[in-house]
């Protein structure tokens, strides 16, 4: 772990986070809705897409702190895991998106394809940068086929047990392949599997405590970013 890697990226995750939270109030509605463009306190449009706050009542977008401390968490670990490799950029990349969608999804169950769609490309073009400067395609390629796999995978569950997964959680998987076939195939289920394990532990719990029922659903997406963020942060 490089600290002065990881002090930076808490620094960073801070900034990153109240630009979130813009974006993150707007794409936050059921699916089929459109996309939020009116404060929810005072009714008036809001400003551009990264600003954290109304700009009429000055109320702040969302709620105090979470994401600032959420993206501050995420990209200290990451940062003091990569801090100066070529491929630093695509998991930090990678980090601040999963926070972004794992709030949404959190908020209203979806993963939306503003976010997921586009990041495919991003994600892919940071890899393969990092591949050329470090001279190691070998990566690149089985970084391809993690993604190709990990979505496989996903599809085949949300087709054998409808309800239980959706296509926003297809398509995080293989965005969450990609980061972990850069690492190798035991990161990649390793990452998968906690996901899977994070989840179990979260539902348990929160079964015992009346606070969930078995008629009810949970969002997947936020427990596959936190298996994967813990697998790549773990790999030595």
């Amino acid at each position: 772990m490089h600290t002065g890697w990881a002090i930076a990226g808490g620094m960073a995750g801070i900034v990153i986070g109240v630009l979130l939270r813009g974006p993150v109030f707007r794409l936050s509605v059921p699916s089929g809705d459109r996309v939020r463009h009116d404060c929810a306190r005072c009714g008036a449009s809001l400003p551009g897409w990264l600003s954290p706050r109304c700009g009429q009542c000055r109320a702040w977008l969302g709620a105090p702190g979470v994401l600032e401390l959420a993206a501050a968490a995420v990209l200290a670990l990451l940062l003091g895991r990569f801090g100066g490799q070529p491929v630093v950029a695509a998991f930090a990349f990678l980090g601040v998106l999963g926070v972004a969608l794992g709030a949404i999804d959190i908020a209203v169950h979806r993963l939306p394809n503003w976010l997921t769609l586009p990041a495919y490309p991003v994600l892919v073009a940071l890899l393969g940068a990092a591949a050329l400067i470090s001279d190691r395609g070998a990566d690149l390629e089985r970084a391809l086929l993690g993604g190709c796999a990990l979505a496989g995978a996903f599809l085949i569950l949300a087709l054998l047990r409808p309800g239980q997964l959706g296509g926003g959680d297809v398509k995080l998987a293989g965005l969450a392949g990609l980061a972990l076939g850069w690492l190798g195939w035991h990161t990649l289920i390793l990452g998968a599997a906690l996901g899977f394990v994070l989840c179990a532990v979260v539902s348990v719990t929160l079964l015992a405590t009346r606070r969930l029922t078995l008629s009810s659903s949970i969002c997947f997406g936020p427990f596959l970013l936190g298996g994967a963020i813990l697998a790549i942060v773990g790999v030595g």
